[in-house]
């Protein structure tokens, strides 16, 4: 059973296009609860959903962070997506 505050996450990160990405903190702001980065990312790390990108949430410090299937895929994803990244971070 899914929570409204999953529900509203799932949402913002299926809406995340191609070749951008989206910090975990941000999620948080946008899915109505600020300070809940940490369970944003627990929620993206147990979904099994391919509808919903979630390789392209990223940590606010630019580093990648972690992924379900990981983080050398979430970085071939990304690579592939055109998002440059030196050293596990995404480079602006």
């Amino acid at each position: 059973m899914t929570s409204l505050f999953q529900e509203k996450v799932f949402k913002i990160v299926a809406k995340i296009p191609k070749g951008e990405t989206m910090t975990y903190k941000r999620v948080a702001l946008f899915a109505g609860k600020p300070r809940a980065y940490r369970a944003v990312g627990n929620i993206l790390n147990k979904n099994a959903d391919p509808k919903i990108p979630c390789h392209r949430v990223m940590r606010s410090d630019g580093k990648i962070g972690g992924y379900n299937r990981g983080a050398e895929i979430k970085e071939s994803l990304l690579k592939k997506e055109g998002v440059v990244i030196r050293n596990r971070k995404i480079v602006h």
